[in-house]
């Protein structure tokens, strides 16, 4: 299992847990919650009756006053109201009026009237000056029909006269409270999701950031280029930076070292030769013999300065993984610039040279490199391009690329050479001279078209040898 899949399942956990006792508790507390707020506003309608009803019950007139028909009208209103998008068509409140005995003197039902009302707690207990209010079911058998009495004292120069009650069914609340329930559990439900969702978002941005570290440490584990995936500030880019360090101080040691047994195997020749010339030099010998030994030492002291400046141009390009500029660079203008420092060579072998490139044509990528890269691989061709040969330089845009090809005269490549020709250090022998060269010069033209993200063939065709390059 997944980095990314353990911490959301962790953190889903979590948010269920916590979700599930959030909502249980809400909800638990909503159904009371409602109930205490309706008995607030009962017992303010019970204290506000007791006023309006006090002088009526203490002349002993509740019965012919005005009361009975107004509570009886009260009863059969329909207010037609919109409550928290709930329709209310009646009134649910029921009001009576008892005296100092507990009897019922007035009732907006018209049940209860001359009935002894003393033993429920909402007239007892407020005849007795305390908070008087009960909640019975009007039906034993249905749990539901619970109906809340709050009692007010009606008072008469200090003394408790009566009592009014206003009494309120709980089934005329429950719309409201199971509204509410689901309003909660929707937003909860809805929260929960959105939790979820965002865990999943950042578990999978999180998981993609490792997959890039972890490919970026592969990629540098089998020697391969690859871009330091960036991040913005935090533990990310600590780790990134912390990575690229490691890499940067492992391959500069590995490297160094490779290239110093490298370095050492391939100089052994040159320097063997060098000091074998110099020896027979101290001796007595004829002008010629002596001119030719020095042109020995000169030819191999440029042997050794080629393949050091060649290593070193191929550590800096092996060491990159990214490149430091992009500018356009006209295509034809760079070759033109290239086959004219070359001209004394293309004369001397008589070579036609033919170029099909539109000028309009850019390569994109660091100068230097490229202009190295190309001068490498004109140089190789014309190594084994034979006296009276064609060379050609063709270009062409396709696909968003630049599709680059160079054609050479030659002997067919072995077949055995063709996939070692960018290797380090292998080379073929020059047919003019027989001689092989340093072998750095196409391998670091694979380096460069592969930094710059392109790619390099090398084929036998019909008559001579092609090179395909394509790049940005």
């Amino acid at each position: 299992m997944s980095l990314s899949i353990r911490i959301f399942l962790v953190y889903a956990v979590f948010i269920a847990l916590t979700g599930y006792f959030v909502l249980s508790t809400v909800m638990k507390e909503v159904r009371p919650g409602v109930r205490q707020s309706t008995e607030e506003t009962l017992v303010d309608t019970a204290n506000l009756l007791a006023e309006i009803f006090r002088a009526d019950v203490r002349d002993g007139t509740l019965g012919q006053s005005r009361f009975n028909e107004v509570l009886q009208d009260y009863g059969v209103r329909q207010p037609q109201a919109t409550i928290w998008e709930l329709p209310k068509n009646q009134v649910s409140n029921r009001i009576y009026v008892t005296d100092a005995k507990g009897v019922v003197l007035l009732d907006s039902s018209g049940e209860a009237v001359g009935q002894d009302y003393s033993r429920w707690n909402d007239v007892y207990l407020t005849l007795r000056g305390q908070y008087g209010a009960r909640s019975t079911r009007s039906d034993p058998e249905d749990p539901n029909s619970s109906v809340m009495h709050v009692g007010a004292p009606i008072r008469d120069q200090g003394q408790i006269i009566g009592v009014v009650t206003v009494a309120k069914p709980n089934s005329s609340l429950q719309p409201y409270i199971e509204r509410a329930e689901r309003r909660l559990l929707w937003y909860g439900g809805g929260l929960m999701v959105l939790g979820l969702l965002l865990g999943a978002l950042f578990s999978w941005w999180l998981s993609s950031a490792l997959r890039r570290l972890t490919r970026y440490a592969q990629a540098v584990s089998e020697g391969r280029r690859a871009e330091l995936p960036h991040y913005r500030g935090g533990e990310m880019e600590q780790l990134s930076t912390a990575v690229e360090r490691m890499r940067i101080q492992l391959e500069g040691k590995a490297y160094v070292e490779r290239y110093v047994h490298t370095l050492t195997h391939e100089l052994k020749s040159p320097l063997a030769a060098i000091r074998g010339a110099a020896e027979l030099l101290h001796d007595d010998m004829p002008t010629a013999q002596r001119q030719r030994f020095a042109g020995n030492i000169e030819d191999e002291s440029q042997r050794m300065q080629q393949l050091i400046e060649r290593l070193l141009n191929l550590a800096m390009v092996e060491q990159r993984q990214e490149l430091e500029e992009r500018v356009a660079l006209p295509l034809a203008e760079l070759l033109d610039e290239l086959l004219l420092a070359r001209s004394l060579a293309v004369e001397r072998l008589d070579l036609k040279v033919e170029r099909q490139i539109n000028t309009s044509l850019c390569l994109h990528g660091e100068r230097f490199l490229l202009s190295q890269a190309l001068a490498n691989l004109l140089d190789n061709a014309l190594d084994f391009t034979p006296t009276g040969g064609l060379l050609r330089l063709a270009a062409e845009p396709r696909d968003g690329r630049i599709y680059l090809l160079l054609f050479n005269t030659a002997e067919p490549i072995p077949d055995y050479a063709l996939p070692r020709l960018c290797e380090r250090f292998y080379s073929l022998p020059r047919p003019h001279t027989g001689r092989k060269s340093t072998g750095l010069g196409l391998n670091f033209v694979a380096e460069v078209v592969q930094l710059h993200g392109g790619e390099l063939r090398i084929e036998n065709v019909e008559g001579g040898v092609l090179v395909s390059l394509w790049l940005a």
